[in-house]
């Protein structure tokens, strides 16, 4: 899949050589996100710069299915923007990727990862709780809302998952990320 390249230009003239040179660099970028689709690219002149240093603008736009990633670079020769934009953009990219495929960052699909997962027999009358139980932990539930609880989360760095006492109903609930990167909730009832 190509990445489709626009350009855009204020106070700086797109010269045919600037034009291929762009578009050759920027089109390689979904070699390393095949799930970029578009890349906008601004580059610009900036007279008011304190800096003539800092005239030269770069600035990319990448989107694709689920990401949106912007850079911006400034330096005093307009092509040396461009590689320094597209190797701030590689950075991003790098940590995108580790956030979001850490768990696989060997390359292997979720299928195959899903059958070397062994399952549990199906006969477990041999198996005692003590077996299939490898660890526990014990810890404290403090009563707070439901946003003292995301708060918590975030600060813990805990990304999965939070349980808490609910202040408010008296339950204990989980909070837990979902695949779509938002947060649900599971509140308990005593059945």
């Amino acid at each position: 899949m190509s990445v489709k390249v626009e350009i855009f230009v204020h106070n700086l003239e797109l010269s045919d050589r600037l034009n291929d040179y762009v578009t050759k660099k920027v089109s390689k970028i979904n070699r390393y996100l095949d799930v970029i689709e578009e890349a906008k690219v601004d580059l610009s002149y900036a007279k008011s710069a304190r800096s003539a240093n800092d005239r030269q603008v770069a600035q990319i736009t990448v989107r694709g299915k689920g990401v949106l990633l912007r850079a911006e670079e400034r330096t005093d020769d307009i092509f040396a923007s461009v590689d320094a934009v597209l190797d701030k953009l590689h950075r991003q990219i790098e940590r995108y990727k580790g956030k979001h495929w850490k768990n696989r960052g060997d390359g292997r699909k979720a299928k195959e990862v899903a059958q070397a997962i062994e399952p549990l027999p199906s006969d477990t009358a041999e198996l005692t709780v003590g077996d299939m139980i490898v660890r526990r932990k014990q810890f404290f539930l403090t009563p707070m809302d439901e946003r003292e609880a995301v708060e918590q989360m975030a600060l813990l760095d805990h990304e999965d998952f939070f349980v808490f006492l609910n202040v408010d109903t008296n339950q204990v609930n989980v909070l837990y990320r979902r695949l779509d990167g938002k947060l649900g909730l599971i509140e308990s009832e005593i059945a």
